[in-house]
């Protein structure tokens, strides 16, 4: 879905303030409080805006390392991997991948040798037949999607 100008000027303000009403939201943006709601829910109903919960960082909640481990499945195991590691809590994500692995997942634990916990207990599953395991040093470039929505909606050429 394209968005334009007042759509990105709208994610923007709704990143940096993440608690801001509609009204105030509408104010800020010199336009209706109607044209804000159904700019809102258009996003939303699009998928363009997947929620408005708080961003929670591992390191506050004791979980200060992350890694990125690449596993190679065992073929038509998918599914059933997949479901493994739904049930593991310190597995933030998990993508399917192209490359040496076949999925790739961010993990978090509280400790380098709580790490090794967490590692055995993700392929401690007989679809999973080997992981590389990559410790994250630091995190100079955190996860943005501001500079994109920035770029969406210049790419609209439309400022509304």
């Amino acid at each position: 879905m394209a968005i334009d100008g007042l759509d990105g000027r709208l994610i923007v303000l709704l990143a940096e303030e993440p608690r801001i009403g509609v009204l105030e939201m509408s104010r800020r943006l010199g336009v209706a409080r109607g044209t804000v709601q159904a700019r809102l829910d258009r996003l939303q109903s699009n998928g363009v805006i997947r929620g408005f919960g708080p961003q929670v960082d591992p390191t506050a909640l004791g979980y200060p390392v992350t890694a990125f481990a690449t596993l190679q499945i065992r073929q038509g195991q998918g599914v059933d991997v997949r479901a493994h590691l739904a049930t593991v809590p310190e597995v933030l994500e998990l993508h399917t991948t192209t490359g040496g692995g076949d999925m790739l997942c961010r993990l978090v634990a509280r400790s380098n040798a709580d790490l090794q916990r967490v590692i055995d207990r993700v392929v401690g599953f007989d679809g999973i037949v080997r992981a590389s395991t990559a410790i994250v040093m630091e995190n100079p470039v955190p996860l943005r999607i501001i500079p994109l929505v920035e770029q969406a909606a210049k790419d609209t050429g439309r400022g509304d």
